[in-house]
């Protein structure tokens, strides 16, 4: 449903009044240079410079726009900031309330407008994949005919959650994550700008390094909690937002961690290093350390991925499948709940029986390797499929193991150099045990002699 005369006048006073209104909205920006990160999205004649009418209208005019990012990166900004530079008339609807009914209305009175006073609308549409097929297709006409510019957003891959007509229809902007440095620079002009809090506190290096580590990349949360610090300080009659009320305000303890020093290394050690030792609860605190930290869920997935393979292996062959799993959950979620599922993979690590030997075996073929240990691959080994092998000897002598009542041929396989090393050695842990059995079973019936 569009916008009624009650709405439009409390926006009104809103804008002539910010006072009342929370410090994010405040600082929204009102032009594209204002906005904070986002650089790859805003060089001149990108899409959105010309949405705002810096560039081509017209045939070559920008069409409909799909913002993806995760939350606080600025989509309802930069939908703000259209709406703010350009005279089209500017309607706002969540998928979360709003259905085909609201949907239609706005192009009803987009076509409206676009007839009788030769004005344009642009339509933001939040949180787009809430809405169903059914609802998406009713975008349809309005975009393929240009009654609205569409920009919606998303914080879901819209590959998978917007249909492939709009897709198609539409431009397609992916927002990364911002940097600490975006958010700090956020935080600096929060503090002094009019629109702010007007230099009335101010904010020591300590209680903003913790206040970036609360956000987690997000321009919303880092100036709600500041908004929240400073209100909390200026009560008690104090200048500077001190670490002790910002922890106060926002319930959550700084945590002792520089993700680009020592700490950050040594924190994800003892993270692995739990793991290997069998200790869930251990492990759990630094992973819960490390995410509180705001360090990158993909850093923290890579790390339990090696682990999978370096400390448990075949005694546990599932443990990589839960890695890997975890990873791409991870890639697709994002925090907070990815919490969740680092969470999940961390135990089952931690409680997975545990084997190097994949570590130690593919350690000393790399070392023979190196130490120049090779030699030329056994001809019966080489490949005969094209003309003229069989002349020099390729393939000859060579036995087919599915020839064979058990599946396994008395032949070398190995460079003379090597017939008769091992290394793979595996333990009796867990799964691995089977292993144990199937190795030795197989090189005695491969007739090799023990090195």
């Amino acid at each position: 449903m569009e916008p009624d005369l009650f709405t439009a006048a409390a926006e009104e006073r809103q804008e002539k009044d910010p006072a009342g209104s929370p410090l994010a909205v405040r600082m929204r920006p009102r032009t594209l240079d204002e906005v904070v990160g986002q650089q790859h999205l805003l060089k001149p004649g990108s899409p959105l410079r010309r949405l705002v009418g810096e560039g081509s209208s017209g045939p070559a005019g920008p069409s409909s726009v799909i913002l993806w990012g995760p939350p606080g990166t600025g989509k309802t900004t930069l939908a703000y900031v259209v709406s703010k530079a350009t005279n089209k008339r500017f309607v706002e609807l969540s998928a979360i309330t709003a259905g085909v009914k609201e949907v239609r209305a706005v192009i009803d009175g987009a076509r409206r407008a676009s007839g009788g006073y030769g004005q344009e609308t642009v339509l933001f549409l939040d949180e787009i994949h809430r809405f169903s097929k059914a609802q998406q297709d009713s975008l349809l006409p309005a975009v393929e005919n240009r009654w609205v510019t569409l920009i919606a957003a998303t914080t879901e891959n819209p590959y998978f959650s917007v249909i492939s007509p709009l897709l198609s229809r539409s431009l397609l902007l992916t927002l990364e994550p911002l940097t600490d440095d975006d958010v700090r620079g956020l935080l600096r002009r929060a503090l002094t700008d009019e629109r702010g809090l007007k230099g009335s506190v101010t904010l020591p290096d300590d209680t903003a390094e913790h206040l970036l580590r609360i956000a987690g990349g997000d321009a919303r949360r880092a100036l709600t909690a500041l908004e929240a610090a400073a209100g909390a300080a200026l009560d008690k009659g104090e200048a500077e937002v001190s670490l002790a009320t910002l922890e106060e305000t926002v319930d959550r303890a700084a945590v002792k961690y520089d993700r680009d020093g020592d700490q950050h290394y040594d924190v994800a050690s003892a993270l692995i290093k739990s793991i290997r030792g069998s200790d869930v609860d251990a492990a759990l605190h630094y992973l819960a350390r490390m995410i509180e930290a705001g360090e990158d869920p993909r850093f923290i997935a890579r790390r339990l991925m090696i682990s999978a393979s370096e400390d448990i292996g075949l005694a546990d062959p599932n443990a990589l499948q839960i890695a890997v799993a975890a990873a791409q959950a991870v890639a697709m979620i994002g925090f907070p709940e990815a919490a969740l599922t680092l969470s999940h993979a961390t135990i089952a690590l931690a409680l997975a029986p545990k084997s190097n030997a994949a570590t130690t075996a593919i350690g000393a073929a790399l070392e023979d390797v190196r130490k120049g240990l090779a030699g030329p691959v056994p001809s019966h080994l080489r490949d005969s499929h094209y003309k003229g092998a069989g002349k020099l000897g390729h393939g000859k002598g060579y036995t087919y193991p599915h020839d064979l009542p058990e599946g396994i041929a008395e032949q070398q396989y190995a460079p003379d150099a090597l017939k008769d090393r091992e290394y793979y050695e595996p333990t009796r842990h867990g799964a691995e045990a089977r292993y144990a059995d199937a190795v030795e079973w197989t090189r005695k019936h491969l007739g090799r002699k023990r090195s």
